[in-house]
């Protein structure tokens, strides 16, 4: 993203302009677009050193750093784009450590005749995102592929967070016990439906936005009421399916979920039951599921409910004693279905 200052810098056209083979060449032509509408998005003190890479302090205390690309198509949906789902996906998967998100890197990968009005909105999408999660991004990298080598534009963000203090053994995926509580933040689904409805065009009587936000300062509050949150996991690709089968492999325990408990939309149920498809296995990019132990669980959903993004938060099921590692669905009437991994690709290109 970084680059020398160049003299004379022909002016953008922002709004009819594309991509072309010299914006990615290294030369006059990539420092126009950089300096013309990346860095100024993302201004800051480390980024405006200029160099290829950011100097900052080294933080005290225990280090998370994690990495994503971001292929999502379309790039714009009901209530968000790639740029603030890049932003937010990553600092929430720092948030899963229980880590304070501190600074981003950027890389764009453009495709030749891609609009200059598309990519200014996905940067500013970024930046308006990376200061709602309070995180910098500190440096970057912009390359162009030729036409039909890729897909407008894709996104690689990777962050390094902070542990927060109170936090005395991190949240990881093989802490869970028999008798723990498993809880989930909000209602599921929502991003891959909202996705699906804008790439299918699905006329949804109630439209469906993307639940896509940055959940460290939920995890902030969680982790004030209750330090000892033993796993957090963010159910992205697969949805709560795959987040629990994660939870009971790693931890090699069973789990028990409750389906009159799990929050969905009347809008997102009713998409899924029109094409067949089930909640449990959509994406989200706002939601998070947590294990805490049993006495916990009263203080850690209460914390939960009182944050703007966990207002709707459940307790969800329970981790039971299981060598098998099953996922089970109790359902309403008392029976029991599993609950298995995803099989192939149901909505693809959902992040």
């Amino acid at each position: 993203m970084t680059s020398p200052i160049r003299p004379f810098p022909r002016k953008l056209d922002r709004k009819a302009g594309v991509i072309d083979l010299g914006h990615g060449a290294g030369g006059r032509a990539t420092a126009q677009l950089i300096d013309g509408i990346i860095r100024p998005a993302f201004r800051n003190p480390l980024l405006d050193a200029g160099n290829d890479q950011a100097l900052f302090p080294a933080p005290s205390g225990r280090l998370v750093m994690t990495t994503d690309s971001y292929v999502v198509s379309p790039l714009f949906f009901p209530g968000g784009c790639i740029g603030d789902l890049a932003v937010n996906g990553t600092v929430n998967d720092l948030a899963m450590g229980a880590a304070r998100p501190l600074y981003l890197s950027c890389g764009l990968i453009l495709e030749e005749g891609f609009p200059i009005a598309d990519l200014v909105r996905i940067v500013d999408a970024m930046a308006a995102a990376a200061d709602r999660a309070g995180v910098t991004i500190v440096t970057g990298d912009t390359k162009v592929v030729e036409r039909g080598k890729g897909d407008g534009c894709f996104v690689n963000t990777t962050g390094l967070g902070q542990v927060l203090a109170a936090v005395d053994l991190p949240p990881s995926i093989d802490r869970a016990r028999p008798g723990d509580a498993i809880l989930v933040s909000g209602p599921i689904g929502d991003h891959g439906v909202a996705i699906l409805s804008q790439r299918e065009g699905l006329p949804l009587k109630t439209p469906v936005r993307t639940d896509s936000a940055a959940l460290a300062d939920l995890v902030a509050a969680m982790v004030a009421a209750v330090p000892d949150i033993k796993v957090l996991r963010d159910p992205t690709r697969g949805g709560l399916a795959a987040a629990t089968n994660e939870l009971a492999w790693g931890s090699g325990v069973g789990v028990e979920l409750q389906e009159a408990a799990i929050p969905v939309r009347p809008a997102v149920d009713a998409a899924c039951e029109l094409l067949g498809l089930d909640p449990l296995n959509i994406a989200n990019e706002g939601r998070l599921v947590a294990v805490c132990a049993p006495d916990h669980a009263d203080r850690l959903l209460a914390a939960m409910r009182a944050h703007p993004d966990g207002v709707d938060a459940a307790v969800i099921g329970q981790v039971v004693e299981d060598e098998r590692r099953f996922v089970r669905m109790v359902t309403p009437l008392g029976g029991t279905r599993m609950v298995d991994w995803l099989s192939g690709e149901q909505l693809p290109r959902i992040c």
